[in-house]
């Protein structure tokens, strides 16, 4: 339903439950237009209103996933490499206490 539709229904409905006690139905149908309508504002004051957002929301999601698979690895990688340097320090460090030096030299 688009826009001007929801809101003229709404406004419908407000009208025809003035002046009377309303009944559930009724209240439950307001509410239900109302919640719409509000859905309706929201997405256009996103710019999502149109029959492109599907796609763009699945493309901002996809870029989303990738971007924390990157800095996942990224992450991965750095830690990795910590860890090979600290472990090659250790190894240097070992050589040097055995006095292994002329193996290193080589």
């Amino acid at each position: 339903m688009n826009r001007a539709r929801a809101d003229e229904l709404l406004a419908q409905l407000v009208a025809s439950a003035q002046g009377q006690q309303v009944d559930f139905v009724l209240l439950q149908a307001v509410i239900e237009e109302a919640s719409e309508a509000g859905a309706c504002r929201a997405l256009a004051s996103l710019g999502l209103e149109d029959s492109r957002a599907r796609r763009d929301m699945d493309e901002l999601r996809e870029l989303l996933v990738t971007w924390r698979d990157v800095k996942k690895t990224a992450w991965q990688t750095v830690a990795r490499w910590v860890v090979r340097i600290l472990l090659a320090t250790l190894m240097v460090s070992v050589a040097y206490r055995l006095n292994l030096r002329d193996l290193l030299e080589n």
